[in-house]
């Protein structure tokens, strides 16, 4: 069924089902692949997006649940936030295969937009269910630290 959706400032027209999981939407009809696939049950956070700011599981967040909100991709992720971080990533050498990093960007973005000078436990409790095979979590730790003094 035709279905408009406002995906990273853009209204977009969709043809899909009303349950089709919006990471199917992004990757496979719309060619957004930043967005990742990992575990499809909402458990790894390769799949984060953000739903009018707040960081969700697009594999398991259906299609309708996107209608008259703003969706926004690692490929649109944009601002002070998103600039520090990536800034920070660089600095701190974060990444090591990569594949769960946009992600991992797409958790902390939200996280700092919400808390600007997050602790510790703050940034543990945002971050978990983001799963990094390669164990980079204290450099990642790291970077949101310093994106947040940015």
């Amino acid at each position: 069924m035709p279905t408009s959706l406002n995906i990273n400032g853009k209204d977009i027209d969709v043809k899909a089902e009303a349950d089709t999981p919006l990471l199917w939407l992004l990757r496979g009809e719309l060619g957004m692949t930043g967005t990742k696939f990992g575990c499809g049950m909402s458990l790894c956070g390769a799949c984060t997006v953000h739903l009018d700011g707040e960081a969700v599981r697009s594999c398991v967040t259906p299609l309708s649940a996107a209608v008259g909100k703003h969706v926004t991709t690692i490929e649109g992720l944009a601002g002070k936030e998103a600039d520090a971080l990536r800034a920070a990533w660089t600095a701190v050498d974060v990444v090591q295969c990569g594949y769960c990093q946009s992600g991992q960007l797409m958790s902390a973005c939200a996280l700092l937009r919400k808390t600007p000078r997050p602790t510790d436990a703050e940034i543990d409790q945002a971050m978990n269910g983001n799963i990094c095979r390669c164990g980079t979590y204290s450099r990642i730790r790291a970077a949101i630290h310093q994106a947040a003094v940015a």
